[in-house]
C-alpha cells in the first residue's frame, strides 16, 4: 500500500492495516529503522504506577497464584483472627 506524508509529517495508515492490527485512535505505536524501512509496531503503554505488575518477577508470583487457584490450594478466612491463625499453623 502507498500513501503520501502530507503537511507536518503526517501519513495516514489504511484502514485495512488498522482493522487487521485492532488499531484505535489513541493507541500508540513505535517507529524503528531497519534499513531504508520504516517499522511501526503497535505497543501498550503502561503507567509507571503500574509497571511492577508486569515485571518478570511479579509475572511469576501471578502465575503460582493462578495455579494454586486452579488447584484449589486457597482457603477463605471470616476474620482476621482466623486469616492470622491459618497463617501461623
Amino acid at each position: 500500500m502507498v500513501t503520501k506524508i502530507r503537511e507536518r509529517s503526517q501519513i495516514t495508515l489504511p484502514a485495512e492495516i488498522l482493522k487487521k492490527l485492532n488499531l484505535k485512535p489513541g493507541d500508540s505505536v513505535d517507529i524503528d529503522i531497519e534499513g531504508d524501512k520504516i517499522i511501526l509496531k503497535p505497543v501498550l503503554v503502561i503507567d509507571r504506577s503500574q509497571a511492577w505488575f508486569w515485571t518478570k518477577e511479579w509475572q511469576e508470583m501471578e502465575r503460582e497464584a493462578d495455579e494454586d487457584i486452579k488447584n484449589g490450594r486457597v482457603f477463605k478466612a471470616d476474620s482476621y483472627e482466623e486469616l492470622i491463625k491459618k497463617l501461623n499453623s
